[in-house]
């Protein structure tokens, strides 16, 4: 049985440099096509593998693990993968996408997906996304206990930082609405003296995160068991997973920088409704921020590459298990 189910399904390679926000990409695209499409995924570490230039530009596959099922579709992100996708590009009955904008010409590859803040226009081979894929799935239902998420990134080049403004605005949240339970976290990026001040708010009612010591799937349970959730704008990706979950959320106010791409992407997101801005705040912590559509950029991914590439593989090809591009 277990042999019949990998020869009537398609077989997607996930190519990852491990970094985190393109890991969730990846998963978050994955696990939609294997919902929709029963697809077999398979994890494959760029950084375990050398591809010399030369294999890249001519498409000259390397050695790869000889127990890896013949792809029918190849995923990358992160520009770390991108040497190996070029190299895997032209094996056969095998398409290769490629999500966020690459620094190649898109047209090496059989598909794109890209954020619309890049600034590319859609066509046949193209999808362009609100924001970024994630790996976060909506909620079927919001709890009505007052727990609130509180993500905060760091200095970037898309927005002015000031650790003042940021622990201002989280201390005034919290003096508004003394009733809450809070959970707030900070990132990699957080600066060192602005995590010693958050330290400081830990209390019977406040939960402060070390972002180093949490577990890969913590952020998926917290948004699920929150009412409320407000975020930085430094951070597209954060933003994007607490809009997909439903879970109205706000943006802390910040100062961005002209001409910025990610700016722009929260501005897009801002005018369509889906994230409020900070003086909304009594609307968010209220549960009505006027969003009235979803924001699943995954599960649309996933139901494009679907119809593009996958609706006769997944009932059709046939794996070779065993084989090697």
């Amino acid at each position: 049985m277990a042999t019949n189910n990998v020869s009537t399904t398609p077989v997607i390679w996930l190519l990852t440099d491990n970094k985190p926000g393109h890991r969730n990409q990846l998963k978050g695209l994955g696990n939609r096509l294997r919902v929709k499409a029963g697809a077999s995924l398979f994890w494959v570490n760029a950084d375990d593998i050398s591809v010399p230039l030369w294999r890249a530009l001519l498409a000259v596959p390397p050695a790869l693990d000889k127990s890896l099922p013949h792809p029918d579709l190849i995923i990358a992100a992160g520009t770390g993968t991108h040497r190996l996708l070029l190299s895997l590009r032209r094996v056969r009955k095998t398409k290769t996408l490629v999500l966020m904008k690459p620094g190649f010409p898109r047209s090496w590859v059989d598909g794109s997906i890209i954020p619309a803040h890049d600034g590319i226009a859609p066509n046949r081979d193209t999808l362009v996304t609100e924001g970024v894929i994630n790996s976060v799935t909506p909620l079927a239902r919001i709890t009505e206990k007052p727990e609130a998420l509180l993500l905060l990134g760091g200095p970037s080049p898309h927005y002015d930082w000031d650790d003042d403004v940021v622990f201002g605005q989280v201390t005034h949240l919290m003096g508004e609405y003394p009733q809450w339970r809070w959970t707030i976290s900070g990132s990699r990026r957080t600066p060192g003296a602005l995590r010693a001040r958050l330290d400081e708010l830990s209390g019977p009612r406040t939960t402060v995160a070390n972002p180093d010591n949490t577990h890969e799937d913590w952020l998926n349970h917290r948004i699920a068991a929150s009412k409320a959730i407000w975020v930085t704008p430094d951070s597209m990706s954060m933003v994007c997973e607490a809009t997909t979950s439903g879970v109205p959320t706000g943006l802390f106010q910040l100062s961005g920088r002209s001409g910025s791409r990610v700016v722009n992407g929260i501005q897009r997101l801002l005018e369509a409704g889906y994230v409020a801005r900070w003086s909304d705040h009594a609307a968010v912590m209220g549960g009505k921020t006027g969003q009235e559509k979803s924001l699943w950029e995954a599960d649309r991914a996933a139901q494009w590459v679907i119809q593009r590439w996958l609706t006769a593989s997944a009932g059709t090809q046939k794996k070779r298990k065993g084989a090697t591009p």
